[in-house]
């Protein structure tokens, strides 16, 4: 395959690209930003790819990959370092909810009011907030998946609703 060629092919398939982007981001900027990342390398990287190879499937790992590295760079830009003398910004006191000397209670009554829901809808929905897949807690449940993924969905309801007065 000529440079053209491939060039005309990679050119092609952007749209495809972009609606593959979905898998990964939701914001529009972040998924041009990832299609414009991927056909560069693919353009830059050229020499690498087979003939044999099948081109949607190399862009789309290209993609990924790039996806990946990007958000391992972002983790790592949002882990800090205490240079300070004394470790002093390790000794901040941390802002996080059940911190606070009130924490302990919040996190006591939000519990509370998960586990006051009914058993039929607690269940699954503990089982799949712990790892459980849909078809795991169908089989061990012995009911429709279906009929778990609405029992998980009404938990998800009902728990929203009994804590809409904790929200801030």
């Amino acid at each position: 395959m000529t440079a053209v060629e491939f060039d005309r092919e990679v050119a092609g398939l952007r749209s495809t690209l972009r609606t593959f982007t979905r898998r990964f981001t939701s914001d529009r900027e972040e998924s041009q930003d990832l299609v414009q990342d991927t056909m560069l390398k693919a353009l830059m990287y050229r020499d690498k790819f087979r003939e044999d190879t099948n081109l949607k499937g190399w862009l789309f790992t290209i993609m990924r990959n790039t996806f990946i590295n990007n958000y391992r760079k972002a983790q790592r830009a949002k882990t800090s370092h205490d240079d300070t003398k004394e470790l002093y910004y390790l000794n901040v006191e941390d802002t996080h909810t059940f911190n606070r000397p009130e924490g302990s209670v919040e996190f006591k009554e939000v519990w509370r009011n998960v586990n006051g829901i009914k058993d039929e809808l607690l269940i699954p929905f503990k089982m799949h907030t712990t790892g459980y897949k849909y078809h795991e807690i169908a089989k061990h449940l012995n009911i429709p998946i279906g009929t778990v993924k609405n029992r998980i969905f009404h938990a998800r309801k009902e728990i929203q609703k009994r804590l809409e007065g904790y929200q801030e």
